[in-house]
C-alpha cells in the first residue's frame, strides 16, 4: 500500500473539504439540487484541469519552484507580479475565513461547555495551535492532516447517514436553473475545489513522479465531489430553503458557521448525532487551513528566495498568519463573503494564468516535459475565456 500517495491525496481532499464546504449548501440552496449538482460538477471539471495544466508547467522548472517562478519564466514580469498579488489575496482571503470560521465554531463548541471566551482570544488560541503545525514542516502537516482526515471522515459518514432518515424529498424537488449564473454560488463552488496551489509541493514530495501526482490531483479531487455531493443531499434535504431557520437565513448570518451546525442538531436531537456534527465542522476548518497555510508558507519562501530555517522560517510564518490572523479579528463575520472573493483570485490564479502559462510555454517557448495535459489549445482557449467571462462579471458586479 502506498501510504506516501494516500497521505497526499488526504491532503488534498483535506484542502478542499473545508470551511468552504459548510458554505456549499447556503450559497447553492437558491438554485435547487439538481441545480447544485450541475454548479458543483462543472466547477470540479475546471478546477481539476486547472490543476493538470499547474501540474504540467512545474515539471518543466526544477522542484521547489512555486507559481511566481513559473509565472516569471512563461509569462515575464507581468506575469509574476499578477501571481504575487493574486496568490496573496487569495490565501489571506482564505485564511481570514478559516480563522473566522474556525474560531466561531470554537466558541461554539466551548459554549456548550458553559464557557464563554471572546472572539479574539478564539481567534488567537486557534492560530496559534494550528500554526505550530504549519511551522514543523509538510511532514507534520502530512501526519496531523492524516489523523485529522481519518476523524473527519468518520463524523462525515457518520453525519450523512444519521441524517438521511430525516431527509424530505420536498425540499429536494425545488429547483431554480435560472440560478446557476448567480456569482456568488459559483465563486464560493470554485474555492471549495481550491486545491492546485500545494501541487509543487507536492511534486517535490513526490520527488517528481508523473504518475503518483496524476493520480493524487484526480483522486484527491474526485472525492471530495462525491463528499459534496452527498452533503448537498443531507443538508437541503433537512433544512428548507425559506424560512427563519431556513437555508437563506443562515447564510445572511453573522455566525454562518455555527448557525448551521446549529440547525442540523435541531433535526434529529440525537446525542450521537449532534456530537458528530460538531465534531465534522469543526475538522473542516483545521484541515482546510492546514492545507493553505503550508502552501503559503512554500510561496512566501519561493517568491522571497528564503530558506525555511531559522528567522528566516520564523519570518515566513508569521507573514503568512498575522495578515489573515488581523483580518479575521477586524471583520469576525465575513467569513462567506471571504470565501466569494477568494473563487475570483482561484479563477485567476489556479485557471487563467496556468491555461496562460502552458500555452506561452508549450507554444511560444517550446518548452517540453514528462507530462503533458490532453485537449491542445482549444482545451486552454476554453478555460482562458470561461476565467475571463467570470472575472469581468464579477468587476462589473462591484
Amino acid at each position: 500500500m502506498n501510504f506516501k500517495l494516500i497521505g497526499c491525496v488526504l491532503l488534498i481532499i483535506g484542502t478542499c473539504i473545508g470551511a468552504g464546504m459548510l458554505a456549499l449548501p447556503l450559497v447553492t440552496a437558491s438554485l435547487g439540487f439538481v441545480g447544485a449538482v450541475l454548479m458543483l460538477t462543472g466547477c470540479w471539471l475546471v478546477m481539476m484541469l486547472g490543476g493538470f495544466l499547474i501540474l504540467e508547467v512545474n515539471l518543466w522548472f526544477k522542484a521547489n519552484s512555486h507559481l511566481v517562478s513559473m509565472a516569471k519564466a512563461t509569462l515575464g514580469p507581468w506575469g509574476q507580479l499578477i501571481t504575487w498579488l493574486t496568490y496573496l489575496l487569495l490565501f489571506y482571503s482564505l485564511l481570514s475565513a478559516y480563522i473566522a470560521g474556525g474560531s466561531d465554531l470554537f466558541r461554539y463548541v466551548v459554549g456548550l461547555a458553559g464557557i464563554a471566551i471572546p472572539h479574539v482570544i478564539a481567534a488567537i488560541i486557534f492560530t496559534i495551535l494550528f500554526g505550530l503545525v504549519v511551522l514543523l514542516g509538510i511532514r507534520s502537516v502530512d501526519i496531523v492532516n492524516r489523523g485529522l482526515m481519518t476523524v473527519k471522515i468518520l463524523a462525515y459518514c457518520s453525519v450523512v447517514l444519521l441524517l438521511t432518515p430525516f431527509i424530505s424529498t420536498d425540499y429536494l424537488a425545488y429547483s431554480d436553473f435560472k440560478q446557476l449564473s448567480s456569482l456568488a454560488a459559483l465563486t464560493v463552488t470554485i474555492t471549495s475545489f481550491g486545491f492546485s496551489n500545494i501541487i509543487p509541493t507536492l511534486r517535490a514530495y513526490f520527488a517528481g513522479d508523473v504518475v503518483q501526482l496524476k493520480r493524487a490531483i484526480f483522486w484527491g479531487s474526485f472525492l471530495p465531489l462525491l463528499c459534496y455531493l452527498a452533503w448537498i443531499v443531507v443538508v437541503m434535504g433537512v433544512i428548507p430553503l425559506n424560512g427563519e431557520q431556513g437555508l437563506l437565513s443562515i447564510m445572511q448570518s453573522a455566525n454562518s458557521t455555527s448557525e448551521l451546525a446549529m440547525n442540523l442538531t435541531k433535526v434529529s436531537q440525537n446525542g450521537i448525532i449532534n456530537f458528530a456534527i460538531r465534531l465534522f465542522t469543526s475538522i473542516c476548518v483545521v484541515t482546510s487551513f492546514l492545507g493553505v497555510a503550508v502552501a503559503l508558507v512554500d510561496f512566501l519562501a519561493d517568491g522571497l528566495s528564503l530558506e525555511k530555517r531559522g528567522l528566516s522560517s520564523v519570518f515566513l510564518h508569521a507573514a503568512a498568519f498575522i495578515p489573515p490572523f488581523i483580518i479575521a479579528v477586524l471583520y469576525p463575520h465575513a467569513f462567506i463573503q471571504a470565501l466569494e472573493y477568494a473563487g475570483i483570485y482561484c479563477l485567476i490564479l489556479l485557471v487563467l494564468l496556468p491555461a496562460l502559462m502552458a500555452w506561452r510555454g508549450r507554444y511560444v517557448y517550446k518548452m517540453h516535459g514528462p507530462y503533458q495535459l490532453v485537449g491542445g489549445k482549444p482545451l486552454l482557449i476554453i478555460l482562458i475565456l470561461f476565467a475571463v467571462i467570470m472575472i469581468v462579471r464579477y468587476l462589473i458586479s462591484v
